[in-house]
């Protein structure tokens, strides 16, 4: 053993070398005392370590695992870090790189039968430039840049450069500072470029790893946030709002997972196991601690985990934010900040002074714009590629005639702890996630796929070039009159009109446009009434006791007519209404269809609107 630890020390030298620590941690502290059972004054059986003339005794069985243990991981091949990995598999005939190395290993060639040998290649100072000019001009094609080179340097696909071709940039290493990434993101997008660069983060499977993207998605949030007064700014639309683990959705679904855990309902890893392995405590005498471990601890606790636990953990605290987040969004209440607005086309077509500020005159209008959008269905060709999912089904309404692909998606769990699986139904022109549980009580069922494609090709045709809706947008002075406007959203939108003109303010539900624009009876149109009852926000009050809301139905929203007597349904049924019994109940819908604005149109001009309610969605 003394031999092998002479061999160890002349690499003390290099303090990088993994393979000393490794090798003298096990050599110094592997436990090879050897202990010998006996029985105290009590009659416990307990152990002592054995000692000869002073010195410790070693156990021959233990000093032979250790070195043999020593023996193997000495004789593994050395792992390369990413950087070193990039540049041995393509070689730096190809690979340029700019950091602050002065010295790097890479293969060399062998001649004849010899086989390829590792050397270590110093680096002039001057490397980085020349590693530049190279990749610009185009004779490497894989640029790979650190901090040393994150700043003050460009390499971006320039339009005086040979080099233009796109730029696939992989965030290998965010590190933790916001600027930092800032600059780093800033190198290879930058103006006078041929064409934008294409971000890809880089995470492993390993799920505590997401800690890491997490901490620097909240940074540049915050970043953007203070230099912009927009949080997008900073992440430029890099992560999502689940990357974000320390957000107050996190938090909530952090809470009700611990509330899970306490309660057993965490399949695979129970409360003693969870405690034991993370250190945290969630109960004490009194029952749940009141003050449960914050999100920074847990993610830090949780890279100390094996894998397999860290992937139970994660797993249902992903679908619990999931399930937080999908409410949020669609609740309206989700918080994404400024908001743009796209479109093919934008036009103000009528505009209302609805406040005026008695000391400084400042307006708040209300403007109503035309919006156009062109429509992006889905082929048939892109349908059928989910078939490539084994899971994945074509299914066919019996009652619509409507076709649509099922595949599976993620699952959520609900408030008391059971996971609900959930499949996504795509159509040409929307998808939706349909729970397992309900689509037995729905009308799809499976189909050929000759069948499938000639109604899946029926309906694309059927589908417009563009599609024309109108928003109502409260811009200028808003602060005096924010608690008047609609609290179901607070969400604030820009957008530019194709006469230049850059709107931004609260987008309002036509409802309350109408109530805001007349102060005598509501005025709403057919159009305008069907887009306010298929977001869900609104009630129209109509006459003789009617009301028009929306529902969900077996699973799917629809507009629902109550109030109506047994001598109006047959009336009601000729203006295009249709109805279903539910529970041994007659109830009448709308259409939610393309022809569900002229039924409306039929409705309301027999029963007008009396009264234009608000309300959250359904």
């Amino acid at each position: 053993m003394n031999q092998k630890n002479n061999r160890l020390k002349p690499r003390t030298q290099h303090n990088a070398d993994a393979a000393y620590y490794v090798l003298d941690y096990l050599a110094h502290s592997f436990p090879v005392q050897l202990y010998e059972p006996f029985t105290d004054s009590e009659g416990n059986l307990c152990s002592r370590p054995v000692t000869r003339d002073g010195q410790p005794v070693e156990s021959r069985e233990a000093v032979a695992r250790r070195d043999r243990l020593i023996e193997k991981l000495a004789s593994l091949p050395p792992v390369p870090g990413a950087l070193d990995q990039i540049i041995q598999r393509f070689g730096t005939d190809m690979v340029a790189e700019v950091t602050g190395r002065s010295r790097r290993i890479v293969r060399k060639p062998g001649a004849g039968a010899t086989a390829d040998r590792l050397a270590v290649e110093g680096r002039a100072i001057s490397a980085n430039l020349a590693e530049t000019q190279a990749f610009m001009d185009d004779f490497k094609r894989i640029l790979i840049f650190s901090d040393a080179g994150g700043t003050g340097r460009s390499y971006h696909a320039d339009l005086t450069a040979r080099n233009q071709r796109l730029r696939v940039h992989y965030l290998l290493e965010p590190g933790w500072k916001a600027d930092a990434a800032i600059q780093g993101l800033g190198r290879t997008n930058r103006t006078n470029q041929a064409q934008p660069p294409l971000f890809r983060p880089v995470a492993t499977d390993v799920k505590a790893e997401k800690r890491f993207l997490s901490t620097i998605a909240r940074r540049l949030d915050t970043l953007g946030a203070i230099t912009r007064g927009q949080r997008q700014t900073g992440g430029q639309g890099l992560f999502r709002a689940e990357d974000n683990l320390e957000s107050a959705y996190a938090r909530d679904a952090l809470r009700r997972l611990y509330l899970m855990i306490v309660g057993g309902k965490v399949e695979g890893c129970p409360l003693q196991t969870f405690e034991t392995s993370t250190g945290l405590k969630l109960v004490d005498d009194t029952g749940i601690k009141d003050d449960l471990p914050p999100i920074t601890t847990f993610l830090n606790r949780l890279l100390a985990l094996t894998i397999n636990l860290q992937n139970i953990l994660f797993a249902h605290f992903e679908q619990i934010l999931t399930a937080r987040i999908e409410g949020a969004i669609a609740s309206g209440t989700y918080d994404v900040g400024l908001e743009t607005l796209r479109g093919e086309q934008f036009t103000v077509t009528d505009r209302q002074g609805i406040h005026t500020h008695p000391a400084t005159g400042a307006e708040t209008t209300l403007l109503t714009v035309a919006q156009r959008e062109r429509n992006h269905p889905v082929t048939l060709d892109e349908a059928l590629e989910h078939l490539v999912d084994p899971r994945a089904a074509l299914l066919v309404n019996e009652r619509s005639g409507r076709a649509a692909v099922c595949v599976p998606t993620t699952s959520v769990i609900d408030d008391d702890g059971v996971v609900e699986r959930r499949v996504r139904l795509i159509r040409p022109m929307e998808a939706t996630k349909v729970p397992v549980a309900m689509m037995g009580d729905t009308h799809w069922v499976e189909t050929d796929r000759e069948t499938f494609a000639r109604i899946w090709d029926t309906e694309v045709a059927a589908v417009p070039e563009f599609t024309d809706s109108t928003v109502h947008i409260v811009s200028g002075l808003l602060l005096p009159i924010w608690k008047r406007l609609p609290n179901e959203s607070t969400r604030v939108y820009r957008l530019q009109t194709d006469d230049g003109e850059r709107i931004i303010g609260r987008k309002v539900s036509p409802a309350w446009a109408a109530n805001a624009a007349t102060t005598g009876a509501a005025s709403l149109s057919a159009d305008d009434a069907f887009v306010a009852l298929t977001e869900g926000r609104t009630i129209l009050e109509l006459a003789e006791g009617l009301q028009l809301r929306r529902a969900r139905v077996m699973g799917a929203n629809r507009i629902e007519l109550t109030g109506f007597t047994d001598t109006m349904r047959d009336r009601l049924k000729a203006y295009g209404l249709f109805g279903e019994i539910i529970s041994w109940k007659f109830r009448l819908f709308v259409p939610t269809d393309a022809s569900g604005a002229a039924v409306l149109t039929r409705l309301l001009e027999r029963f007008p609107v009396e009264r234009i309610a608000q309300r959250e969605a359904a």
